[in-house]
Formats: C-alpha cells, structure tokens, sequence
C-alpha cells in the first residue's frame, strides 16, 4: 500500500508543469552511473532518463560514468553529482564519509515483491568447477573494491565458509577485475576460473535471471549462459538505493523521486535500461535498511 501510495502521489508530481521545479534554483542537473557494465552501454541504458530528467526540470542534464565505483562515491561526496543509484556498500562509503551528504529515496522492487539480490559466484561450465571446493589454487575474481556484491559480501561470507580470501591459502590468486562486466568477461573467456556479479536470482540462469549483471552481459550479446555455471550464491542482500544530493531543493527531489517511482509504469522500455532487466518498479526507502552493510563495511575497515 505504501508503494501504490507513493506511486498516485508521484503521478501528480510528475504530470506537474517542469516550471514547478524553479530554474532559478538549480542550474544542471547531474546524474552518476555507477560501473557494471562499459561507459558507453551506461550512457546508452541511460539516456532516457537523462531526457526525460531535463524536460522536468528545464535544466540540462548530464550524465557520467566513471571508470570505477569511487568516482560516483566521491563526486557525491565532493557536490558534484545529485543523483546516483548507488549499491549498498557504496552507499555505505558516502554515509561514513558525511552522513550528510546524500538522502535515499527508492529502491528496486524485484518481480516477485522483494527488495533484495544476491551475489552470484560462476565459473565456465567446461572448466570442472562445480562449487567453491573445487576452486582450490585456482584464480577467483573480484569486481570493484567498492561493490556490494563484487566484493563486500562476498569477501566476508566466503571465509565464513571455511576458505580464505588470501591469495595462496585457498585460491591461487585473488584479483580484481574493474566491474561486474569485466569480472563477467574475464570468466567466460578463461582469463579466470571463477569470479562474481550480481543478479536477483529470479526467473532462468540462461536468461541471466531477471535483472543484474548478468542480464546485461546477455542483452549486449556479451555471453552464452549455457557456457557458464553458478557456483556460490550469497545470502540475501539489500538492493542499493536511489539517492539524491541532501541540498538540492526539496522540490527537485520531490520531482526526480517521483520521475523514478512512476518510470516502470510511464516508459516500460526506458526503465528495462535503467533498472538492468525485469523488476516491479521502486518503493521507498531509508537509511535503516542499510545499517547491517554500513556495520559489515566498519567491521572490515578494522
């Protein structure tokens, strides 16, 4: 109820002359992209929104996508970004740098009503790999040291599982990728064994599930899924929200949460981009969804 409500409420805003959201105060607005797939493929996924973002609010607006997950972190944190969807453990970053800095508003709903991804382990399915245990002395791939998914859970609840995350006590070798794409990559053209991404975890591991890296890397013709076997899954994860900078005017975040809520039900076709695949829309969200991740991501700066 709480979803449909905001959803009726976002529809008046949205329907609202852009004149609503006062030039006068802002005068760009501009929208981070967080790594996971190439920049171009992120500006593409993304230009729709951009679009549609400047017509609301009759300022333009630009979109970056940074090589890495820090760049949207820090221009966050540095006043020079005022939207971004950010995963949890990067939304985790910018709260310890500045409380703050920015709000979250939404998150993802995934087709079956949760709010939640996992952490997909894989390896190729020619490769002999069938779980963790047979990766011993073997390369496992990271994605970005700022990822949610790509890193942070993963790094913990792997050890939790008996097999450390040192290089040579368990793997061969540890590294780091660059970004779910690259980690993606890397695995399916054997640079290594095994590595992680992120997805939903709905619908078919051929289609890459529902939504999530995987998906993407099948849309852009990047992969064949038969080619590929999930090898670990992660406990259950908070999808990351949407956030706004905390001083842009109330009435610019009132409009652009609004644009979000209402983009699965207003352009179907540009939110498949947006969003990486299949989901249900967004519903609000706060702060004390992400204290587990904010706590996780303390614990291993210890």
């Amino acid at each position: 109820m709480k979803s449909l409500v905001l959803a009726a409420a976002a529809a008046v805003a949205v329907a609202a002359p852009a004149s609503f959201a006062s030039a006068q105060e802002i005068t760009e607005f501009r929208i981070g992209l967080l790594g996971g797939e190439n920049a171009s493929d992120r500006m593409r996924s993304n230009e729709c929104l951009r679009e549609k973002t400047e017509a609301l609010l009759g300022v333009p607006t630009k979109l970056f996508a940074p090589a890495d997950y820090n760049g949207v972190i820090e221009g966050l944190l540095g006043g020079n970004l005022d939207m971004a969807w950010l995963g949890a453990s990067g939304y985790a970053k910018v709260y310890m740098s500045d409380p703050e800095a920015v709000e979250p508003v939404l998150v993802k709903v995934n087709v079956d009503g949760s709010y939640g991804y996992h952490s997909i382990g894989f390896a190729r399915a020619d490769a002999g790999i069938a779980s963790l245990d047979d990766m011993k002395g073997k390369t496992f791939g990271f994605g970005d040291p700022n990822s949610t998914s790509g890193y942070l859970i993963p790094s913990i609840e792997i050890p939790q599982g008996g097999k450390s995350m040192v290089p040579g006590e368990f793997f061969g070798d540890v590294v780091f990728t660059g970004g779910h794409e690259q980690t993606i990559v890397a695995v399916y053209n054997g640079d290594i064994e095994a590595g992680v991404t992120w997805a939903d975890g709905l619908g078919e591991w051929e289609d890459g599930y529902n939504s999530g890296a995987l998906r993407k890397a099948v849309d852009a013709g990047l992969v064949d899924m038969s080619e590929l076997v999930e090898i670990w899954r992660s406990k259950p994860i908070p999808e990351g929200p949407i956030v706004l900078a905390t001083n842009l005017p109330e009435k610019v975040k009132l409009q652009m949460t609004a644009l979000m809520a209402t983009l699965p039900t207003v352009d179907p076709e540009c939110a498949y981009g947006v969003i990486a695949g299949d989901a249900q829309g967004f519903m609000p969200i706060g702060h004390d969804a992400y204290t587990s991740i904010v706590d996780a991501r303390k614990a291993k700066s210890e």
